[in-house]
């Protein structure tokens, strides 16, 4: 069961990566996809990246070798960097949202509205706002007395999981953590709602039926992958422990940690004919310098061999 366990974890972690630096890289290259919302969607493939390299590889090395123990400050760090990234992709999904508000609504007025240096500005206060959370989350949890079992029921260290073994009332960082959970997540959600909101009231009164179905298009993949992001979220971090047991957590949380990172840019890509054209591209480039160079390396050998 590990072996096989560990096997599905390493695919989709390979997987995931690989899609994501095939979609920064592609967005970096193609000078077609140098625009606000591909740049928002970069950000968002390195969060990925990160994301799911700060929990996936620790636990593949417990799946094949046995390595389920973690030190106290190893365990602090992953805690931290997990709601550092967690945070700041639930602010930048945000901001996509409000790039697509822009697009819909105020085209006229998109390149000064979301200009290089707005993106740029917007893009460093969803860092900032998860560096923030993740580390008053973070000291508060770890300043508890963990003085009985220090087995984690979990496959790596999250507050909900390790508020279940500190040695002191947690009633009021409970408290705390819901009030924190209500800032980075339903305020992101109200604001993508109100921006889709927006949205569907412009797009209600377009008189072209192909405009109608481009712009509710360019939204699709956005909403798709929100949902997917969001749910388990809200699911752990909103709903009170007594709903839902360890065993359902663990099995929430690979879905957002290992799965949603690597369906991300998958939905992007199969559902935005700009990304699979700049992808077409590469790949055709790539085909013709392979074939140039191996018919180059022939012409080379004939033209030695003529001689002799």
């Amino acid at each position: 069961m590990h072996l096989f366990l560990f096997s599905m974890v390493v695919v989709v972690y390979t997987l995931a990566m690989a899609s994501n630096a095939a979609m920064v890289l592609l967005i970096w290259a193609d000078a077609r996809l140098h625009t606000p919302m591909y740049f928002l969607l970069s950000q968002l493939s390195l969060l990925d990246i990160f994301f799911t390299s700060v929990t996936v590889p620790k636990m593949i090395a417990g799946f094949l070798f046995g390595w389920i123990s973690i030190s106290f400050g190893g365990c602090g760090a992953q805690m931290f960097f997990f709601m550092f990234l967690g945070a700041t992709e639930c602010i930048l999904l945000a901001l996509m949202a409000y790039d697509r508000y822009v697009a819909i609504c105020n085209p006229l007025r998109y390149p000064v509205l979301m200009s290089r240096r707005t993106c740029l500005l917007l893009v460093a206060a969803s860092w900032l706002g998860g560096s923030l959370n993740s580390s008053i989350q973070t000291a508060l949890t770890l300043q508890f007395p963990y003085c009985g079992s220090r087995k984690i029921a979990h496959f790596f260290c999250e507050v909900p999981s390790l508020l279940r073994l500190a040695c002191a009332d947690t009633a009021i960082y409970e408290l705390v953590l819901f009030v924190t959970g209500v800032v980075v997540l339903l305020v992101p959600i109200a604001f993508i709602t109100t921006s889709y909101a927006l949205i569907l009231a412009a797009v209600l009164q377009m008189y072209s039926a192909e405009g109608r179905w481009k712009a509710l298009a360019t939204c699709s993949s956005h909403l798709a992958v929100v949902n997917l992001f969001y749910g388990p979220l809200i699911y752990t971090y909103m709903l009170p422990a007594s709903y839902h047991s360890p065993g359902q957590d663990d099995v929430v949380s690979v879905f957002y940690t290992v799965f949603t990172p690597m369906l991300n840019p998958v939905i992007y890509s199969l559902r935005n004919k700009e990304v699979t054209g700049a992808m077409k591209k590469v790949i055709g480039k790539c085909g013709v310098t392979a074939i140039l160079g191996s018919g180059g390396g022939k012409v080379g050998m004939e033209g030695s061999s003529g001689p002799t």
